[in-house]
């Protein structure tokens, strides 16, 4: 029988530090910034504002029984849509319902507190994870717990697609039930677990449960189990999926027939990031769209160049961990790998949305090396030269901006320090809380300046929009003193202020903007005359009185262009 690593001590401190660096950090570069809702910056970039927001916002009205309509259809967007799709796509998680703790008029802030969450959550599980992997120090573990729930994907991508965050708490999780399968233990709680976060984003639920198991054969290998035990726990880890996704199957099924259903998007031929962006994304205050954020911070990425030099570790473990490293890092760089990460569905926009996989990987084999102790000068001399030389190679690439550099330095002289401290520190108590002081604050520093660099760069790229305000107050009055539903529709408008507006500010309209919307309703919108954007999948009301008659339009707000 494989035999489990020993439990961890000190878990749930190792887990709150964690989710504290986590909050400290993101809070602190969305105030470095000026973000919402630290300063006069909005956040609501791209479809933050075009759809999450006004979605949660429907969420709000559910829950309340202010709805138009139930968990089935939503009869004020689209004049008239399934729902439930759009649930198990941007609503299902566990997390989702906090929205009814804030006023209607502060959903901006509720979804912006749920996504800190969720990085919280995700790195607290990661904390515990490591933990799991193999003893250490507590504090070592919220160190890079929260390296993990703070990386580049995190930062500059799933900042502002709140539902993808599901994903970045799944990984860890899925990992600690292949550690349960591993030893045949918590087998009901790993399968009710395994639906949990299939349930919640089942996109990025399949991506991480690629990694877990990718995670899972590196254990196995390591292990070194006889061929019946291996096999015995492949089996209970396989079981334990096919349970678990079975279990979230009648959610997950709705929302694969809504995309058999939906409009067609574009199809992209993969094109793989050039060699210098895939190794400037590593370094902090890097930011390109469309390119692999592959940041962890400089202390895990430090310790994950350092194990293969770090003699402490048996060469099995060395060997194994860079190697699975290695081998996803290419796996990002190949069109047909690409497209299995992706669930062999072209992705509408970045392809590199599994990155955070690579990230959490990054993580353990970093922890990897702390947890045998502190690597020597050696070690750190060769890993500080494969920084350099990465550097070096990526100083020409588009991705680097003027914040890097001295992030970088600043950076890589703590971890240094703090690590050399941490080595000579043996039973000096003063010296080893330096160290531990040391790299908490340059993890937190250059992810909080990371972050900021992120948002600051996003708005100059991408359409943004206003946090809920006066605008959609004066639509929502207007809305609400002629809506005479179910008699007839009141549409909130042409002049739309975000493209769910009647999810947004209520009415019962044609503007509705989803992943899911029909191929039927945008292009029988299109032929009556009506606009779109998004490719398609985001159309617009039609300001026609012939139409209006057809779809019992009785009233319509008309707002000046939304500035």
């Amino acid at each position: 029988m494989v035999r489990p690593s020993e439990r961890g001590a000190g878990r749930p401190a190792a887990a709150s530090l964690a989710a504290l660096v986590a909050c400290v950090a993101l809070c602190a570069g969305d105030a470095l910034a000026g973000g919402y809702p630290f300063g006069p910056r909005t956040r609501s970039v791209n479809d933050l504002g075009n759809q999450y927001v006004p979605l949660h916002a429907h969420l709000w009205d559910l829950l309340h029984g202010r709805a138009d309509g139930g968990l089935l259809v939503n009869w004020q967007s689209g004049y008239g849509s399934s729902f439930l799709p759009d649930f198990g796509t941007y609503l299902a998680s566990p997390f989702a319902p906090l929205v009814v703790l804030f006023p209607r008029d502060e959903i901006d802030l509720a979804v912006y507190v749920i996504s800190v969450l969720k990085i919280a959550c995700a790195a607290a599980v990661m904390a515990c994870l490591l933990l799991a992997l193999r003893p250490g120090r507590w504090w070592a573990a919220g160190l890079l717990g929260a390296s993990y729930a703070l990386c580049g994907w995190t930062l500059a991508d799933a900042d502002y697609n709140p539902m993808w965050l599901d994903g970045l708490i799944a990984l860890p999780l899925l990992c600690l039930v292949g550690e349960w399968a591993l030893a045949g233990r918590r087998r009901v709680l790993g399968v009710l677990l395994v639906a949990l976060v299939w349930s919640a984003n089942f996109y990025t639920a399949y991506m991480a449960t690629l990694g877990a198991a990718l995670v899972l054969l590196v254990r196995l290998a390591l292990a070194g189990p006889t061929r019946r035990q291996a096999l015995a726990a492949a089996g209970r880890a396989l079981l334990t999926v096919v349970l678990g996704t079975g279990l979230a199957a009648p959610l997950v099924a709705v929302v694969y027939l809504g995309t058999r259903h939906a409009y067609p998007g574009r199809v992209r031929p993969f094109s793989p990031a050039p060699a210098e962006d895939l190794v400037a994304r590593l370094l902090p205050g890097t930011y390109g769209w469309g390119s692999p954020a592959l940041y962890v911070g400089t202390t895990a990425l430090l310790l994950a160049l350092a194990l293969p030099f770090h003699r402490a570790v048996p060469v099995r473990v060395r060997a194994g961990w860079t190697a699975l490293v290695l081998a996803v890092t290419l796996s990002l760089q190949w069109a047909p790998t690409s497209l299995a990460w992706h669930a062999f569905a072209t992705p509408q926009g970045s392809s590199y949305r599994q990155t955070f996989v690579l990230a959490g990987l990054l993580v353990i084999a970093a922890w990897h090396a702390l947890s045998y102790g502190p690597p020597g000068p050696a070690a750190l001399g060769a890993a500080a030269a494969l920084l350099a030389l990465g550097a070096a190679a990526a100083r020409g690439s588009d991705v680097i901006h003027a914040h890097t550099w001295p992030l970088l330095l600043l950076a890589a002289c703590g971890t240094l320090t703090g690590l050399l401290l941490l080595r000579g520190a043996g039973r000096h108590a003063v010296l080893a809380v330096l160290a531990v002081l040391v790299l908490l604050g340059a993890q937190a520093g250059e992810s909080a300046a990371t972050s900021a660099v992120a948002s600051g760069l996003r708005l100059k790229h991408l359409d943004d929009y206003a946090p809920f305000g006066d605008r959609q107050r004066r639509q929502a009055a207007a809305v609400g003193e002629a809506d005479a539903w179910p008699r007839s529709r009141t549409d909130p408008g042409r002049e739309q202020t975000v493209a769910n507006d009647p999810m947004l500010v209520g009415g019962q309209g044609a503007a509705y903007y989803s992943s899911l919307t029909s191929d039927v309703l945008s292009r029988t919108l299109t032929a009556l005359g009506g606009g779109w954007t998004s490719r398609g999948r985001a159309v617009q009301s039609l300001d026609n009185a012939v139409t209006d008659v057809l779809f019992s339009v009785g009233a319509r707000v008309h707002s000046p262009p939304d500035p």
